[in-house]
């Protein structure tokens, strides 16, 4: 699929040179998580190309000021680690009753130590897969034909797949990138089947990688545990003789998002998991695989699994879509 695809951006490439010439004037976004990194971004250079954006963050006083160069945007508060949160979020947006075109699931948490949300969920899962899950089919009556909706996933699904029978650890030994990995695999698999679900009515779904970025994504690990990482990293790239791993800058992490929200052929991305701002390629090397080259796990992208994770969703969430 990626090879038929004529993309002229890359790892490097920026949400402005990702927009360049992009006019999204009446155009509504959705972003969550505007109130650091690669949510501010997002919402920064899609207002900055004309779209109006709804910002959604858990502390408003400090996306308020995180945002505040940021001209006629919205804010709207939303915690996904609790559900009563995301419900008024997603009645206040409804009742509101203005369309959107996308909708950017980008907040998250990452790698943190065991913990539940407000409803009893571990944390990571709660937080980064079941808090989204929700919002976007609450609201997925207002994303009009051709809209789409944009999944932050990570090459940390290669951690682990989800697991179905034990989604909150209550039988498996927790570990914190063990549980993020499930998170990240589950960001995919949403993306699949919402994609199923809503695009003979013109909606699309993608998951996208932004890629390795210092954001407050990284508060729960050490400089120690990073530094093991990157040498980690860089052991991998040099077996398959790829460069050493760079940082992305929060311009570029974020590009992918705009790539696949605005910029991408919607049949491309429908359904599919991005990086460096193209389709990235299908890999069966299995989960627990060093996260160093790019691609997406075989499992991550299963129509079986995604619908299976689909029916847990509902029942954990106590509603059916």
């Amino acid at each position: 699929m990626s090879e038929t695809i004529s993309h002229p951006f890359g790892a490097t490439s920026t949400t402005d040179e990702v927009l360049a010439g992009v006019d999204l004037t009446g155009k509504r976004v959705l972003v969550t998580g505007v109130s650091a990194g690669l949510g501010v971004e997002t919402a920064r250079a899609l207002a900055a190309h004309g779209a109006q954006v709804v910002g959604a963050a858990r502390d408003l006083g400090k996306a308020r000021s995180a945002t505040a160069a940021i001209a006629g945007l919205e804010l709207i508060e939303l915690d996904l680690a609790s559900l009563t949160s995301v419900r008024a979020a997603a009645d206040r947006l409804v009742a509101d009753g203005r369309p959107f075109d996308l909708v950017v699931n980008n907040a998250g948490i990452m790698a943190t130590p065991f913990g539940k949300t407000a409803d009893g969920f571990e944390s990571q899962f709660g937080t980064n897969h079941l808090g989204h899950f929700l919002l976007a089919n609450r609201i997925a009556a207002l994303l009009k034909p051709g809209a789409r909706v944009v999944a932050l996933s990570s090459a940390g699904h290669r951690f682990s797949d989800v697991d179905l029978e034990d989604p909150n650890f209550e039988r498996t030994p927790y570990t914190p990138f063990a549980a993020y990995g499930r998170a990240k695999t589950a960001n995919v698999l949403f993306a699949v089947e919402f994609d199923r679900r809503h695009r003979d009515r013109g909606v699309r779904a993608t998951a996208v990688h932004p890629g390795g970025i210092r954001t407050e994504l990284g508060r729960y690990m050490t400089p120690e545990v990073i530094q093991e990482m990157i040498d980690n990293l860089n052991r991998g790239q040099a077996e398959g003789d790829a460069p050493a791993f760079e940082w992305k800058t929060i311009p570029q992490g974020a590009a992918t998002s705009v790539w696949a929200g605005v910029v991408a052929p919607a049949e491309a991305v429908g359904g599919r998991y991005c990086e460096d701002c193209h389709v990235a390629e299908v890999v069966d090397t299995g989960a627990g695989a060093d996260v160093t080259r790019g691609g997406i796990q075989r499992y991550a992208l299963d129509p079986e699994r995604a619908q299976a994770l689909w029916a847990l969703s509902e029942r954990m969430v106590g509603e059916a879509f």
